[in-house]
């Protein structure tokens, strides 16, 4: 159980989309206009953990060559999403312009690779557990330390809002940000 939230910890804990998000977000737009995308993404994160729990896990698990495929397109994934973090220009903020909403924070876990490579990987460490139970204990484990995890890296991001008002400043952190989610695509493979 420990090495399970261990490994959930360090998995949700790591730069990623959602760790980029909303710390960007609460810099961006403060802690309490990003609560909604917080916990749609702390919702969502457990769903897919759940999803996992019920048979996909098992399914790539069966199947050693879908799970390759899957590693190699969630890390082409994370190194162009990281591409396009290290080219991106200082924005000027537009009426228009908000956080992601709660639906569209849990809709966005379905995209996202990391999430499908952490779970799919803690699902291998419950594979004594029948479906359901591996399915519960994933979705709430993942849903728990994802809600600690968003809340730390939304609140950092919101203390970073008058540092990032500089456009140089701005782009070393996205930089930084960028070179931190294109080491995570090797860590797929682990």
């Amino acid at each position: 159980m420990m090495a399970l939230l261990g490994f959930v910890f360090l998995g949700l804990f790591s730069p990623g989309p959602n760790v980029i998000l909303l710390t960007s977000s609460g810099a961006r737009f403060g802690f309490s206009a990003t609560l909604p995308h917080l916990l749609g993404v702390a919702l969502g994160v457990g769903i897919i953990a759940f999803v996992t729990g019920l048979g996909l896990g098992t399914l790539i698990t069966a199947f050693p060559m879908l799970r390759i495929i899957l590693m190699v397109i969630a890390s082409a994934w994370i190194l162009w999403m990281a591409w396009k973090l290290w080219n991106v220009k200082p924005a000027q903020a537009r009426d228009t312009d908000r956080p992601f909403t709660f639906v569209q924070a849990v809709l966005f876990q379905w995209v996202n690779p990391k999430i499908w490579a952490v779970a799919t990987s803690a699902s291998a460490l419950l594979t004594e557990l029948a479906p359901f139970e591996q399915a519960m204990m994933l979705g709430l484990a993942f849903s728990c330390i994802n809600l600690g995890v968003c809340l730390f890296w939304t609140y950092a991001g919101s203390l970073l809002k008058s540092l990032l008002a500089d456009p140089a400043k701005w782009q070393i952190f996205m930089r930084t940000m960028a070179v931190a989610l294109a080491f995570f695509s090797g860590l797929v493979f682990l």
